[in-house]
């Protein structure tokens, strides 16, 4: 099985403290835009060709922070862009082919992106992910 493309590292999750405080200096001081607030845990900023994403309370998949990550460490997980939904599929068939064993199952989520999540060899949470306002930029 060939491995498939992806468009490069632009999608990053933090676990933050103060998700008001984390919004406005991305957004007043460093020019990030509001892409996506669909609740108060859960705030996903762009400049445009990226997606930042943050979370506090329960984060990302409804697991208390204190339980997905080590303490002292705020990354949640790292994304890798891909062009199209189905290379979400795709990734994760090549990835299990290669003997890594993935987290979560390749899903559509509520704002129409598609990812999977495995682990790199540190315990790293990586998430391979269609998201459509930048998947097809370069």
């Amino acid at each position: 099985m060939n491995r498939p493309s992806h468009a490069g590292l632009r999608h990053l999750a933090l676990n933050v403290r103060d998700l008001a405080a984390m919004k406005r200096f991305y957004v007043d001081l460093l020019g990030f835009a509001v892409e996506w607030e669909p609740d108060s845990d859960n705030v996903y900023l762009s400049s445009g060709i990226d997606n930042l994403a943050l979370h506090t309370g329960t984060g990302v998949g409804g697991r208390s922070i204190s339980d997905s990550r080590p303490p002292g460490q705020t990354l949640d997980h790292l994304g890798l862009i891909v062009r199209e939904a189905d290379d979400v599929d795709r990734w994760a068939a090549f990835l299990e082919s290669r003997g890594v064993t993935i987290d979560a199952r390749p899903r559509t989520h509520r704002d129409g992106a598609r990812s999977c999540y495995f682990r790199d060899p540190d315990g790293n949470k990586v998430q391979v992910i269609h998201h459509p306002p930048i998947s097809g930029k370069t």
